[in-house]
């Protein structure tokens, strides 16, 4: 089964993510960026969704750092996000964001856009075949 992480700092939004999710994938919840960098020690995720605006560490500074490290670059990174400014969309593309799903979400905007993003991850591991 897959692994997704839900980095967001608002409890609800972590829950509703997981209610969503968790029949489908292995759903890991984490409350910010700093706890995302100590369990993907751990485990590693097959998808990211991951909120822009956190305390400490920014949702920006996290894809960064991750985008910058051998091990995580190529881990897909969703925005979850109720931002929806230009500049905030060209930034994050810019520093290798996958995608960004706007909150608040429904579950079959969710799902559909999660199996969406794992369906073309291994259309293009079989085209490389």
């Amino acid at each position: 089964m897959k692994t997704i992480f839900v980095v967001d700092d608002n409890i609800s939004v972590l829950a509703e993510a997981e209610e969503y999710l968790e029949k489908h994938y292995t759903v890991v919840t984490l409350q910010s960026a700093e706890s995302l960098f100590a369990v993907i020690e751990k485990v590693t995720p097959d998808l990211i969704l991951l909120d822009i605006v956190l305390e400490g560490m920014s949702g920006m500074e996290a894809l960064q750092v991750l985008k910058s490290n051998e091990k995580y670059k190529d881990i897909p990174v969703v925005f979850l996000t109720g931002l929806t400014d230009p500049d905030t969309e060209t930034i994050g593309i810019s520093l290798g964001v996958t995608d960004f799903i706007r909150k608040p979400f429904s579950e079959a905007i969710l799902l559909n856009r999660v199996k969406n993003y794992f369906d073309l991850i291994e259309f293009r591991k079989s085209q490389e075949n």
